[in-house]
C-alpha cells in the first residue's frame, strides 16, 4: 500500500490541484464506488479545510446547481468518466473542455487522483473498513 499512498502524497501536494477541489473529486468518487470509509474521511477532511455542508450535500447532484465553479464541474465530470469506465473511454467533448481549463500536469495529477481514489475505494470495500469513526488529524484541522 505504500506506493498508493506515496501517490496520493504526491498528487495532494503537488500544488497543481485546489484542496478543495481534491476533496469535492475524493468525495464524489467514493459516493460512486458506496466507500463508506472514504466518504466518512474525506467529507471530514473536506470540512476542516473550509468547504460548506451545502456544497457537500449538493455533490451527488452536481450538474443541477451553480454552487460549483467551471473548474470543479469539469474535475468532477472527469473524475466520474474515468470511475465509470463501463460507457468507454472520457468522451472527446470533455478532454477539450478539461485541457481548456487544466494544464498538462494538473490534468495528469487530477487523472491520478482518480486513479488513486478508485483504488482507496476498492481496497477498503474490500476489507470491509467501517466509515463513521475517522478523525482529522490535528494538523488538518483549520
Amino acid at each position: 500500500m505504500q506506493p498508493l499512498l506515496a501517490l496520493s502524497m504526491q498528487v495532494h501536494d503537488g500544488g497543481r490541484l485546489e484542496p478543495t477541489l481534491q476533496q469535492l473529486v475524493l468525495m464524489r468518487v467514493s459516493q460512486i464506488n458506496g466507500c463508506a470509509y472514504c466518504l466518512d474521511m474525506h467529507s471530514k477532511d473536506a470540512r476542516a479545510a473550509g468547504e460548506t455542508e451545502q456544497r457537500l450535500h449538493l455533490l451527488p447532484a452536481w450538474r443541477e446547481t451553480t454552487l460549483y465553479s467551471e473548474r470543479e464541474q469539469i474535475a468532477l465530470a472527469w473524475a466520474e468518466e474515468l470511475t465509470e469506465l463501463a460507457h468507454g473511454a472520457v468522451s472527446d467533448a470533455l478532454y477539450e473542455r478539461a485541457s481548456a481549463v487544466f494544464d498538462e500536469d494538473a490534468l495528469v495529477d487530477l487523472t491520478l487522483l482518480v486513479v488513486a481514489i478508485n483504488g482507496w475505494n476498492r481496497i477498503n470495500v474490500a476489507a470491509r473498513n467501517i466509515g463513521g469513526h475517522y478523525q482529522v488529524p490535528k494538523a488538518k484541522a483549520a
